[in-house]
């Protein structure tokens, strides 16, 4: 890298603020999806659905970009009561809101193409990697209104799994609309006061009358999407016992068959700090209707274990949004960077913002390779792939748990890039910090996931052993890497499993979950990123996950000597090559992972 001095004699004071990414084309300037993509998607939907992504990588990057932005300034308010003085609350949204939803239901359908075929005109239903592209891409913009995109759709899921068949007729063609007219949009009431973690303090009681009807009695303290026309919740049953296992899971209408509304009050909504634009609220249930999804008796129920297939769905979708989140922070940080003058040279021509914007790129692209993983996997799991759903039952908390607390230091980072502007208002950054850190609150904490993952995908289900046989296939088939360095990965495969199976096995081991899940996640993502670089640089000619797979080793993985540059002369070569556009070479991805 050679350094320019930069002419500013003739710059105006404006010109020396850096640009943001708004007005580009978020799919377009992803390559590195665009060549996972060509591993992992099949051709003949990906040739499908090339325009579609493009479509919405402009709108995300112009038209829902400013909607957003316009809707996170417009909090959602709260009506109690119409003006005969009835309690017929209703929440009121920024128009700016409801062009997003048209955009996110009515335009692209995610919330219902892996539910029913023919959205986008794909004659079937769309394999999970496809829908998960959408959201990626749509989150760049708008990381709000994907909860209840996500809500609906694994609601809907639920439904049709466990629901009776009048169930199913009452709500599942309206949750698969994409009329805006008729839709019918989920929601998730899950937590109370008690927390949301330890649902088996739940105590929303089901009463089930003389007519068999379900009614529902108690209040939930933390209801997301409060508008949401279908909600799914736990609840107890009269009768039932206490703990977990007495729950069952109810769907919820907001309004009943004649049109009335259904015997429940929103009675707050509540001031987040981030996803300002989605409505959450405190509800009131003074006997509402609801519907069972399967069979409950006051001696055993399944709810909870019900509802956990829409968590697991919804923690992989929360990987996803931090995913997307994290490649805008990243395009902010690149385009920053590129355009801002600082002592008489841009900023990216400086060395230590370069190991910065290192620190923003690697695990920016390790949750790209994981998620796209995952959701290969999802498509054998759901063909009736046993390994694959182990699996799958490993990846998902260790994708959530890795995925949105990096999400954190990554929006964090990029804020900083952009200097004080990023704290302001008018521009993307304080909005991306403040809506990154709900990921390590929904759906579990990280510490819930953590034990997700040793207490039970480890301990109870052994899946880090099909992780780690994966894991050895994924690198054998990394022939293009150099073998000392497929050697180096194979070990630590070896180790981080070792390692997990320890803290799982001995209770005083609890305190190290964390880190045997990161272990897990950081050498899945080295393992992934080396096999993806070695294929990509036969079939495009371009190495640059190598180089990514080795920072992921050096920077998250290996022991360092705070005191010490050893590593030095690696991270500058892989610097100099990745902050380059230009595709890296195997050659020169080769030469620079041996220093």
């Amino acid at each position: 890298m050679t350094n320019t001095a930069i002419d500013t004699s003739n710059m105006s004071l404006e010109d020396w603020i850096a640009p943001d990414c708004h007005g580009l084309n978020f799919f377009d300037i992803d390559k590195s999806l665009q060549g996972l993509l060509e591993l992992r998607m099949d051709d003949a939907v990906r040739n499908h659905m090339l325009p579609h992504y493009q479509r919405l990588g402009e709108v995300s990057g112009g038209r829902l970009d400013e909607l957003s932005r316009m809707a996170d300034r417009h909090d959602p308010q709260l009506h109690t009561r119409d003006g005969f003085g009835r309690d017929e609350d209703w929440i009121e949204f920024h128009p700016a809101y409801r062009e997003m939803e048209a955009l996110g239901y009515g335009e692209f359908g995610i919330h219902c193409m892996s539910r029913k075929a023919g959205v986008h005109g794909w004659p079937e239903k769309v394999p999970p990697l496809v829908k998960y592209v959408f959201q990626y891409l749509f989150t760049q913009s708008e990381f709000s209104l994907m909860c209840p995109i996500s809500a609906t759709d694994t609601s809907a899921m639920l439904i049709e799994r466990y629901g009776d068949e009048e169930t199913k007729a009452r709500f599942l063609p309206r949750m698969w609309s994409q009329d805006m007219t008729s839709i019918f949009k989920g929601a998730q009431f899950m937590t109370e006061k008690t927390g949301g973690s330890d649902v088996g303090n739940i105590e929303l009681q089901a009463r089930q009358g003389e007519d068999g009807q379900w009614r529902l009695y108690g209040e939930k303290w933390f209801c997301s999407c409060a508008d949401g026309d279908v909600a799914l919740l736990l609840a107890r049953p009269e009768g039932a016992p206490d703990g977990s296992r007495g729950l069952g899971l109810f769907a919820l209408p907001r309004h009943l068959d004649d049109g009335s509304r259904n015997a429940y009050r929103i009675v707050r909504l509540k001031e987040k700090l981030g996803s300002r634009s989605m409505a959450s609220g405190e509800i009131k249930f003074d006997g509402a209707v609801a519907y069972a999804l399967g069979d409950y008796g006051a001696k055993k129920n399944s709810g909870l274990k019900q509802m956990m297939d829409q968590v697991n769905m919804s923690r992989l979708s929360h990987g996803v949004r931090a995913a997307g989140m994290m490649r805008r922070c990243l395009n902010e940080a690149m385009v920053v960077a590129r355009n801002r003058i600082a002592f008489g040279e841009t900023i990216i021509d400086h060395p230590l913002m370069r190991r910065q914007l290192l620190k923003i790129m690697v695990p920016t692209e390790q949750v790209l390779s994981v998620f796209t993983y995952a959701a290969a996997m999802m498509a054998r799991a759901e063909a009736g792939d046993s390994q694959a759903e182990r699996l799958l039952r490993i990846i998902t908390p260790l994708l959530k748990f890795r995925a949105c607390r990096d999400n954190v230091t990554v929006a964090t980072a990029a804020m900083e890039a952009r200097g004080g502007n990023g704290y302001i208002e008018d521009w993307v950054n304080s909005k991306l910090v403040r809506d990154a850190h709900l990921g390590v609150l929904w759906e579990g904490t990280s510490s819930i996931n953590a034990l997700d993952v040793t207490g039970r995908a480890v301990n109870k289900v052994r899946a880090h052993e099909d992780l780690g046989e994966a894991l050895h296939e994924v690198v054998e088939d990394a022939d293009q890497a150099p073998g000392q360095f497929r050697g180096e990965l194979a070990s630590m495969i070896d180790q981080a499993v070792a390692f997990a199976d320890e803290v799982a096995g001995k209770p005083e081991n609890e305190p190290f979950s964390r880190q045997a899940t990161n272990a897990l996640y950081h050498v899945m993502s080295a393992s992934l990123l080396a096999h993806e670089g070695s294929a990509l640089a036969k079939t495009t000619g371009d190495a640059r996950r190598l180089l990514l797979s080795r920072l992921v080793i050096d920077h998250r993985m290996r022991p360092r000597d705070p005191m010490s540059v050893n590593d030095g002369p690696v991270e500058k070569n892989c610097a100099d090559l990745l902050l380059n556009d230009a595709p890296v070479s195997l050659e020169a991805a080769t030469q620079a992972l041996a220093g």
